[in-house]
């Protein structure tokens, strides 16, 4: 198959996803997907106090990834004087926004619907870009990197959190591993050292971070990520949770 049909493919899944799911299109009052979000909202706020420097130098502040904005909010409102922007590939995961703007009582600034290589604002005109569990969605992750370098300003930021990411040696099996946890839109695991090699060749300082948080986990899954905290050393080795700090030289 074609790379770039693949790429497309690939892509209109995930736009198709926030259009047609029954929990998560905008249509959608889904109690489970609230208290899921609540759970996930604990991890977000620990990694935002973990970079608080970054978040509160930041002026203007855009979320690649969004979904339905919800982390958006959250940010609104522990940094109200900050612009914040939520986008997603998907115009009808955005749509949603309005739910969790009356849950949190924020008022995010701007929200549109871009791939995460093709943001439409000017050259220079960000602080912080954040993600959170979302780069690994991402399909150019080269292309990205140059986008993010276009649209920070010098020393600006970009911070990819919680993304599951792995060596290369078992990525295959991390990969089929997570795509049969949730086959409806295509997933990734991070080669870790390929996002270090393709952000520092777009000009970003990188800081790396694994983190093995046991918040909001299955069974199986907490007594793994229990056993990563307690044997460090397997971090490195097994797939982990990662968040990435990179800054625009």
């Amino acid at each position: 198959m074609n790379p770039e049909l693949d790429l497309s493919r690939k892509e209109q899944i995930e736009i198709d996803f926030w259009r047609d799911s029954e929990a998560e299109r905008p249509e959608a009052d889904s109690l489970d997907v609230l208290v899921n979000k609540m759970g996930e909202a604990k991890t977000l706020l620990a990694k935002i106090r973990h970079f608080q420097a970054v978040f509160a130098r930041s002026q203007t502040i855009l979320e690649l990834g969004a979904g339905q904005g919800w982390a958006s909010c959250v940010v609104k409102r522990l940094f109200p004087e900050a612009k914040v922007i939520a986008t997603d590939i998907s115009e009808h995961a955005v749509a949603s926004i309005g739910k969790w703007e009356r849950v949190f009582e924020v008022k995010v600034d701007e929200t549109f619907a871009c791939k995460s290589y093709e943001i439409p604002v000017e050259d220079g005109s960000l602080d912080l870009v954040f993600c959170f569990e979302a780069a690994h969605h991402f399909v150019k992750h080269r292309a990205t990197f140059a986008e993010l370098a276009r649209v920070l300003r010098p020393g600006g930021a970009v911070l990819y959190l919680h993304e599951p990411s792995c060596k290369p040696y078992i990525h295959k099996r991390a990969h089929r591993r997570v795509n049969r946890k949730r086959p409806s839109v295509p997933e990734d695991v991070l080669i870790y050292s390929r996002i270090q090699e393709l952000a520092e060749a777009a000009g970003f300082d990188v800081t790396l971070r694994f983190d093995p948080t046991i918040q909001n986990r299955g069974g199986f899954e907490t007594f793994y990520y229990l056993t990563l905290q307690k044997a460090r050393f397997l971090q490195k080795l097994l797939p982990c949770s990662m968040d990435y700090l990179f800054v625009k030289r």
